[in-house]
């Protein structure tokens, strides 16, 4: 639990401090020996009074937003360090630094910095309560709504994760979906879940195919959320919910079938944004369009040769079954387009190890075909501390999805696999504003990269997609 206090009451003051010699002034001078301000370096010592304070370096000032989250969790993995859970947080020096919008990315380092990974295992989770402390009131009205709908959004990155973390057999495309309609509950969203006989009826045979290969039947979750009901604006999110994929005949190496467990991060991202949206009321429109599934062998999995149908019609070609993320969400972008009648698209998936082999663990890539959707955009992740990165394309790339057989293929002929990925979807997004974000890179970490992170999930497009829509 968080609170956003003006005065301390705790035993334990966390306090932040830059590097500069002027902003150590306040700090004992016996400390001041030891301790310099560095980022993210940590000095326990005590008061006059005798009560504890944890001193951690914020480093030279005009650092990202990314740094402030990590200044929150910092705090937090040092005080767990000691086993010590109730502590009070004063950032009142970096709210007059950074202005009141600090408080969004060090209240988010703190909440996630909290989070523990569910275990199969008797364990209890620590029970956190810590104050936010922001001595000065000038700004305290605006603080407190930027707290409270920071919060709703932490929620979202927290199921989102939750939902990556949980191992396969816990996770099949039926327990999916009702997880994520058990968490939109009461927010004012419409939920709906098609069954494998409607999609079946409705002809979506890119899912279907895909998803008939395993025992657990797939599903279709629709999210409407209509906060802005005077404009004709309704942002279509459209995120990947394979929530097995072996590869299918085109089976994965072994070294990385742990990994497939997490290949529903997309479809957890937007879940998670649209009831952060909800919650806070935005005013906007969007439809979460969520396609569910595993990717199994069995006697009736595709087999690469095959040519089937997509809902919109269009014949593909199955060179790799192991690119199966872009089949069924080609189903998905089509039905939203057609059914729900969005008016730009933004899909999201675990999709490439293209794009890991380029921007690695920390930036995802971005695709996008209009202008104007990038640059609101890229007005949301610069907000949200995010890392993206946009990808160009050009005919030429278009060419090697060309198939000799049907409309389109599932595979390049030529390489560029990421861009190529992104372009099979937007074949599918009929002509509408059109993004396209990889997260295949950060949607995971083994081995966190930054201080808000855990092993495991890291919630990856939330808060970006939240700010998207807001924005």
């Amino acid at each position: 639990m968080i609170k956003l206090v003006q005065n301390c009451t705790k035993e334990l003051t966390v306090s932040y401090w830059q590097e500069e010699e002027h902003n150590l002034e306040e700090v004992p001078e016996a400390v001041r020996k030891l301790f310099k301000g560095e980022y993210l370096k940590t000095f326990w010592s005590a008061d006059s009074d005798g009560k504890a304070r944890l001193f951690v370096g914020a480093g030279k000032a005009g650092g990202e937003k990314i740094h402030l989250k990590e200044l929150g969790s910092k705090a937090v993995k040092d005080c767990r360090e000691k086993k010590i859970y109730e502590f009070a947080v004063d950032i009142s020096n970096l709210v007059e630094e950074y202005g009141v919008e600090a408080i969004r990315h060090i209240t988010e380092g703190l909440y996630l910095g909290t989070y523990t990974q569910r275990q199969f295992k008797e364990r209890e989770a620590e029970p956190f309560d810590i104050q936010l402390v922001l001595r000065d009131g000038e700004f305290w009205s605006q603080a407190e709504a930027i707290f409270e709908e920071t919060i709703v959004v932490c929620e979202g990155i927290c199921f989102a994760r939750d939902m990556v973390n949980l191992p396969g057999n816990h996770l099949r495309p039926e327990d999916f979906a009702e997880a994520v309609v058990d968490f939109v509950r009461d927010t004012g969203i419409q939920a709906q879940v098609m069954d494998g006989k409607e999609l079946a009826e409705r002809g979506m045979d890119a899912l279907l195919g895909v998803g008939d290969s395993s025992a657990y039947p797939p599903r279709l979750v629709v999210l409407r959320y209509q906060g802005d009901p005077d404009s004709d604006r309704v942002t279509g999110l459209i995120g990947k919910g394979v929530t097995c994929d072996t590869g299918g005949y085109c089976l994965k190496p072994a070294n990385s079938m742990l990994g497939i467990k997490g290949d529903m991060a997309g479809g957890a991202a937007v879940s998670a944004a649209i009831y952060a949206m909800a919650k806070n009321k935005v005013k906007a429109n969007a439809v979460a369009v969520i396609p569910m599934c595993e990717n199994r062998i069995s006697r009736g999995s595709l087999l690469p040769g095959d040519v089937i149908r997509s809902y919109a019609g269009k014949t593909i070609e199955i060179a790799n079954t192991d690119a199966e993320g872009r089949l069924i969400l080609a189903d998905a972008v089509s039905y939203a387009v057609r059914e729900e009648k969005v008016t730009e698209v933004l899909d999201i998936a675990t999709l490439t190890g293209a794009v890991v082999n380029m921007f690695g663990f920390t930036i995802a890539g971005a695709v996008c075909d209009n202008e104007d959707l990038y640059r609101r955009f890229e007005k949301a992740y610069e907000c949200s501390g995010e890392r993206y990165w946009r990808i160009p394309f050009y005919e030429e790339h278009e060419k090697m999805i060309e198939s000799k057989i049907a409309d389109i293929r599932n595979l390049s002929s030529g390489g560029c696999g990421t861009i190529t990925a992104g372009l099979f979807i937007r074949a599918f997004a009929q002509e509408k504003p059109w993004l396209h974000l990889d997260i295949a890179g950060t949607a995971w970490v083994d081995d966190p990269v930054f201080q808000f992170q855990a092993a495991g999930a890291t919630g990856a497009g939330v808060s970006t997609i939240y700010e998207f829509c807001r924005k």
